[in-house]
């Protein structure tokens, strides 16, 4: 069983194959991208306030606070990180959205934020596609569906055969309704054409346990947060949506793998400005949030959450909503997911 140090040193290394080279130090300039021959730019003249849609302490929150600290020497201004979760993450986006497009307020957009709320509410304070200037993806989160190891079956293959013999008689757990474990456990069902019953918990937390103490068999879940209890044997991993298998599951197949491509896409926070953003600001964000991502500190940090730095261009980030919205209301359209 890899120790926490071999863990985040696997992680690192994979975080750096998808930035697309090794891993550089992070050099700060006078508010100025740290490629060499960059022109000097202008520091933004007030603190920055990066709003997160969720409370402290989760993977969002802490991406943020990885992220604020050498973004604020990049930026030679003050990032502050503050808290506004609520409805989903709808209150937070409605404020970044009602801001003045000026690089001082930004938030923190997530898979819930920017993909399912849009696919699954009825009515939205905020226009996902058209009320914000996208900036990069910051991260990318690996799923992992898991069932407990008293469920008798040993891969996804049997697990498929388990549901078909037994139509609709299964449960999968998610943190409630409208969720993205709810939203993956649909896909499933939809891509599969197989029967699960959904039983919605208080939380990620309740559903977990729920799964823990054997009482609903089967959870989607993010990597990092099921990943102690995998190795611990406390759950069996069957599938992970990631581009490759990960050094830490070597032996559990990706979505792909398997043929499940619309699976295997994982969840991901990115950074987002009010719609209007000027396209050079907007790139000239995107260029420190992908210089503070090159930093092996901030990598470590991220790795620990089983997060992999990403750093998409502005339009390519654009791309990905529109394709994460079309593909859960394509989900919500299957399962009738509304919610007011």
């Amino acid at each position: 069983m890899p120790t926490t140090t071999s863990r985040r040193k696997l992680l690192i290394s994979t975080a750096a194959a998808c930035l697309g080279g090794p891993l550089q130090g992070l050099a700060y300039g006078q508010g100025q991208p740290a490629s060499a021959g960059s022109a000097p730019q202008a520091r933004p003249s007030q603190p920055v306030r990066l709003l997160v849609p969720f409370a402290g302490g989760g993977a969002t929150d802490i991406t943020a606070r990885v992220l604020a600290g050498p973004l604020s020497q990049w930026l030679g201004v003050p990032v502050v990180v503050e808290n506004r979760p609520g409805a989903g993450g709808a209150t937070c986006m409605a404020e970044v959205a009602a801001a003045a497009p000026d690089g001082t307020t930004l938030g923190v957009a997530t898979l819930s934020t920017h993909g399912v709320n849009p696919a699954v509410y009825k009515q939205l304070p905020y226009n996902a596609l058209d009320g914000f200037t996208p900036i990069t993806e910051i991260v990318k989160a690996p799923g992992v569906l898991v069932v407990h190891p008293g469920l008798p079956v040993r891969d996804f293959a049997q697990f498929v055969q388990h549901l078909k013999a037994r139509p609709g008689q299964l449960a999968y757990a998610s943190p409630g309704n409208g969720t993205i474990g709810h939203m993956w456990g649909e896909l499933l069902k939809s891509s599969a054409n197989v029967r699960m019953t959904h039983l919605p918990q208080a939380g990620a937390t309740a559903a977990l346990a729920e799964v823990l103490a054997g009482r609903v068999p089967v959870y989607f879940d993010q990597v990092a947060s099921s990943l102690p209890h995998i190795q611990a044997g406390r759950l069996r991993a069957l599938a992970v949506s990631w581009n490759q298998r990960l050094a830490v599951l070597p032996q559990v197949p990706t979505y792909a793998e398997l043929s499940l491509f619309s699976n295997n896409d994982p969840s991901w926070f990115g950074l987002v400005a009010p719609a209007g953003m000027p396209t050079a600001a907007a790139r000239r964000l995107r260029d420190g949030v992908a210089a503070v991502l090159k930093d092996p500190g901030v990598l470590a940090r991220l790795a620990e959450q089983g997060l992999f730095a990403s750093g998409s261009l502005p339009d390519e980030f654009a791309a990905q909503i529109r394709k994460e919205v079309e593909k859960m209301r394509r989900v919500s359209r299957f399962a009738r997911i509304t919610l007011d």
